[in-house]
C-alpha cells in the first residue's frame, strides 16, 4: 500500500526522520504545532515584533540569510492566510527581493527575545509590490511603517506553513538605548573590508544588550 505524502516538511527531513529514528516524535510536532495558516495567537505575536529574520534562494538553491527591522506591528497581518511587510531603500543590491523574483519560496523567522523568548516560522510563496500598487489593493495599509521614510516596495506573504521555534536556547536581551558609535568606528562601508577592527566591548546591537551569560548556558 502506497501512503500519502506527510503535509509538512520535505522529502529530506522525513527521509532524515527515518534514518536517524525521530519519525514518530517529529510526526507528533506536525500534528501539534504545525498549522497551514496563521492562528489568532500567531497573528498577536506577530502584530508584537519589531524585527525579522529572512531565509530566501535563487533559482538554483544558491541562498541568503537577511534580516528587517521596524516599528512593532511594521509586519502586517491581513488576514490567517497573509501577511506583507516593507522593504526601504538600502544598498541597491536587493539580495532578498533579487531572490523572490526568481525563487519566490520565502522563509521567516520572529523571535521574542525580551518576554516569552519563543519563536514562530512562518514559511510561505511571496510576491512583490510596488508600494502604490499594494496600497491600491490594500488601503489600509499603514504610512508611518518606518520613521521619516517610505517604501519602496512590498512583500507580499502567502502563509503554507507557521510552527513554533521552542525557547530553550533563544538568548535573553534587555531592551537599552542605542548606544552612539565610538570615535574608532569605522565606517559601515569599511567595517568588513578595510583595515580597521572593530573595537571590544559590550555587545549592543538594535537597542539590545546581551543579558548575563552563564558558562555553557544563556
Amino acid at each position: 500500500m502506497t501512503f500519502p505524502p506527510p503535509p509538512f516538511g520535505s522529502e529530506g527531513e522525513h527521509r532524515l526522520q527515518q534514518n536517524m529514528g525521530s519519525a514518530d516524535r517529529a510526526a507528533r510536532f506536525y500534528d501539534h504545532q504545525v498549522r497551514p495558516c496563521l492562528t489568532a495567537e500567531m497573528q498577536e505575536f506577530i502584530d508584537r515584533q519589531s524585527m525579522v529574520f529572512l531565509a530566501t534562494a535563487d533559482s538554483r538553491g544558491e541562498c541568503d540569510a537577511s534580516f528587517r527591522a521596524g516599528p512593532p506591528g511594521f509586519v502586517r497581518v491581513l488576514d490567517k492566510h497573509t501577511l506583507v511587510y516593507p522593504e526601504f531603500r538600502g544598498n541597491g543590491v536587493l539580495a532578498s527581493a533579487g531572490n523572490m523574483s526568481e525563487n519566490p519560496h520565502l522563509g521567516m523567522l520572529f523571535v521574542d527575545f525580551t518576554h516569552h523568548h519563543v519563536g514562530l516560522h512562518v514559511n510561505g510563496v511571496a510576491q512583490l509590490y510596488l508600494d502604490a500598487d499594494l496600497r491600491t489593493a490594500q488601503p489600509g495599509l499603514p504610512n508611518d511603517v518606518g520613521p521619516g521614510r517610505g517604501p519602496e516596495m512590498w512583500v507580499h506573504l502567502t502563509v503554507e506553513e507557521a510552527y513554533i521555534h521552542c525557547s530553550k536556547y533563544i538568548p535573553h536581551l534587555v531592551p537599552a538605548p542605542r548606544s552612539s558609535n565610538p570615535a574608532d568606528r569605522p565606517k559601515d562601508a569599511e567595517y568588513f573590508t578595510g583595515s580597521h577592527t572593530a573595537p571590544a566591548g559590550p555587545v549592543v546591537h538594535g537597542g539590545y544588550v546581551e543579558a548575563t551569560r552563564m558558562t555553557g548556558q544563556w
